[in-house]
């Protein structure tokens, strides 16, 4: 029988989803048979992936969607799986993922009326008012699948949405006897919902940033995810030779820039002091960041001009929000890029001001390189996180994917993990923990024949779900490492309690209750919930030979790997 379920599956697949991330429930009954059928009589679907917890479920979506640039879908049940998703969807919400969420609803009948119709008791204690209300400020749309005769233009309406700038996660739902209907088969032409265009600047707009650019003393330009485009960043590395632009990222979700390129001045992110660029330039202009700086420690100088391009330079889902730029225009980054490169062809630029620039740059670059390798050094007994990173940096492939989820070590990795391409290294882009350990699956579905290497702090191995995603990993072939910086401890939220009050009863204490001490057999957990390779390093001339074993069990056994390196105690 051809159902709306069978539609469902059948329009997803059309519309370029690969993967179903599935945590089922009592909702599910005919997208389970539905999915049977099709495997049964060779109807082609999306790979269904069983995810027991549904943080892991959407990060998978996530992780794919980043290294891929195509939405994957997630299935959940009711209300109580749409409330588990609320950090993944924080995340993918914020770092403009697109996924196409799908939740059932409890029946709308009781008496029998209708095929799917209530039979349990739970059908009552999960019936909610406003269930598409729990995600309504995450999501760029959400609506109700209320018939089955147009399911599949609703469903590519609802791709096309998630897929257009600035992307996002959409929340579909449909009640039981819903999805339980019989229907007809409507062949889509997924051709006709392409996603809006990239938008273009005006030409004034094109202009007047162009001339800023060109005549300024010490233009700068500030970027955190720019790369999620990666042709944008050959065209803005165009950008800033032909001028000597420097550039500075902030809180990079992404490669943004050439680490090894002599503009190239360095990633901030909450350190509470001036950056040297920002605070020299006349002309800053922002491309692509939520958080180009933190004004109460590090701004432009006064008299700076300020111009921001962003796929979404509103931020309307903040309530506070402000740049205090000359100008905000709202275009596709590498469209906008191109744009003034065309531009300056028609540009007089003062060689000698740039070759100034430049040797400024080059300078300032290479100081920060020297201060680099002096802190990778080994000091000692205990193994820093600048020494473990430059150690990952010398045996991961130039070509791997590297998920960044080190907390107060994000920086450490952007700093020492060495020249990456773009698309091969990507933070969640927000601040709900537990994101690299679904991500690493969906990573390794998207590119099963690339290294993923998933770098993480131990209490954000703890928030992944840990014991779920080891399982997945071992059940659907896609090995990878995971390497833990344990501090014993959450160093983040004392890092931010001692900012504010550094010398407060907090600064003295012993124990303010963020230490994990002595901590969980981490390692042992991946290998006991899916036969991962498990190793504790404690001393430097350990790492380097734990890494070669790890990366050779995860290349020539397929089995994840994973290292709890510990550093300096909390």
């Amino acid at each position: 029988m051809y159902t709306a379920s069978t539609a469902l599956l059948e329009t997803l697949r059309a519309c370029g989803v690969s993967y179903v991330f599935a945590n089922y429930g009592s909702d599910h009954p005919a997208i389970i048979e539905a999915i049977a059928e099709a495997r049964a009589s060779g109807r082609a679907i999306p790979e269904v992936i069983t995810c027991p917890n549904e943080m892991v479920a959407l990060s998978c979506a996530h992780g794919h969607a980043q290294v891929s640039g195509s939405a994957q879908a997630v299935f959940v049940h009711v209300d109580c799986g749409t409330q588990a998703l609320a950090g993944a969807l924080h995340n993918v919400a914020r770092n403009r993922v697109p996924v196409f969420i799908f939740a059932g609803l409890s029946p709308l009948t009781q008496e029998g009326e209708l095929p799917g119709g209530r039979n349990e008791f739970i059908h009552w204690l999960q019936d909610s008012r406003d269930q598409r209300g729990i995600v309504r400020q995450y999501v760029k749309y959400e609506n109700e699948l209320r018939t089955a005769v147009n399911l599949p233009q609703v469903v590519a309406r609802a791709l096309q949405v998630a897929a257009s700038d600035p992307q996002g996660p959409v929340y579909m739902v449909a009640a039981r006897e819903v999805t339980e209907a019989a229907a007809a088969p409507v062949r889509l032409d997924p051709a006709e919902w392409p996603p809006i265009a990239p938008r273009a600047l005006s030409e004034e707009a094109v202009v007047e940033v162009a001339t800023a650019l060109a005549g300024a003393r010490r233009p700068l330009i500030v970027t955190s995810y720019l790369g999620r485009r990666p042709a944008a960043v050959d065209a803005l590395a165009r950008l800033c030779r032909r001028l000597a632009v420097a550039v500075v990222e902030s809180a990079p979700s992404h490669v943004n820039f050439p680490h090894d390129d002599e503009l190239y001045q360095g990633n901030q992110w909450s350190q509470p002091v001036q950056n040297e660029a920002l605070a020299e330039a006349d002309v800053v202009l922002v491309i692509d960041s939520d958080v180009p700086w933190i004004p109460a420690v590090s701004r432009p100088r006064h008299d700076a001009a300020v111009f921001h391009i962003d796929v979404d330079p509103l931020k309307p889902w903040a309530p506070l929000w402000y740049l205090k730029a000359r100008g905000v225009f709202h275009a596709d980054a590498l469209t906008a890029i191109r744009q003034i490169n065309a531009r300056l062809d028609d540009l007089t630029v003062d060689g000698r001001a740039a070759t100034e620039r430049l040797a400024r740059c080059a300078e300032r670059h290479r100081r920060r390189a020297a201060r680099l390798a002096e802190h990778e050094r080994a000091d000692g007994e205990d193994i820093s996180p600048e020494f473990l990173t430059a150690c990952l940096r010398r045996h991961i492939p130039a070509d791997a994917i590297v998920l960044n989820e080190g907390i107060t070590n994000y920086a450490v990795v952007a700093d020492h993990i060495g020249e990456r391409a773009a698309g091969t290294l990507f933070t969640s882009g927000a601040s709900s923990l537990g994101w690299h350990g679904g991500a690493a699956i969906g990573a390794k579905l998207a590119t099963p024949e690339r290294t993923v290497v998933a770098l993480t702090g131990d209490g954000s191995y703890l928030f992944s779900q840990p014991s779920t995603v080891h399982w997945m990993a071992a059940r659907n072939r896609t090995p990878f490492l995971q390497v833990i910086y344990n501090n014993r401890g959450w160093a983040a939220p004392k890092f931010s309690a001692l900012q504010v009050h550094p010398q407060g009863y907090a600064s003295r204490a012993g124990d303010i209750g963020l230490a994990f001490d002595p901590p969980p057999d981490y390692s042992a957990i991946a290998a006991a919930a899916g036969g991962a390779h498990a190793r504790i390093v404690r001393r430097p001339d350990e790492v380097e030979a734990a890494i070669a074993e790890a990366l050779a069990v995860v290349h020539d056994e397929q089995r994840a790997a994973v290292l709890d390196v510990w550093l300096p105690r909390l």
